[in-house]
């Protein structure tokens, strides 16, 4: 009994060295690559805040490195108004002057790609997506920050 206590001991303890053996790979330095956020925001709502207290605009929101992506999906007759927040992690504070495009997946398995001027008024960057299907919409969000990429992933129900 002792000996197969002991033999599962050491298969657990290799499995959990594996584990972390498989995890320890550090990112592609010029790529930031977020996990995927899929709460659905109704409306902006700018009482909302992230974990550390910061406010944000009632959006799904990723940290990712030393930035903050958050995507505010609003229907609207015709389609969805996209807005984009890009900005620093620690202060909020809006990054201007970078590239951004959405790649859009639709219900019916339909890919779209949408450029995202910056608002400068509003400090973030915004588009219309013309789409009435009902259904998971899953975005991702691909940003050149001066040549660093910084990569999001949503999703987005429209009723």
């Amino acid at each position: 009994m002792w000996r197969s206590l002991k033999l599962g001991s050491i298969a657990v303890s290799l499995g959990l060295i594996g584990l972390t053996a498989c995890g320890t790979g550090e990112p592609d330095s010029t790529v930031l690559e977020s996990a995927t956020e899929t709460p659905t925001p109704t409306a902006a709502t700018p009482t909302a805040t992230t974990p550390d207290g910061q406010p944000t605009t009632g959006g799904q929101v990723i940290e990712v490195g030393p930035y903050h992506l958050e995507l505010v999906a609003l229907p609207e007759p015709g389609g969805v108004h996209l807005d984009f927040y890009l900005q620093t992690g620690d202060t909020h504070e809006a990054i201007p002057g970078a590239t951004v495009t959405a790649q859009v997946e639709t219900p019916t398995g339909e890919q779209r790609t949408l450029e995202l001027p910056y608002d400068e008024p509003g400090e973030h960057y915004a588009a219309f997506l013309p789409a009435e299907v009902s259904g998971e919409y899953k975005v991702a969000i691909l940003t050149d920050i001066q040549g660093e990429k910084v990569n999001g992933r949503f999703t987005f129900n429209r009723e």
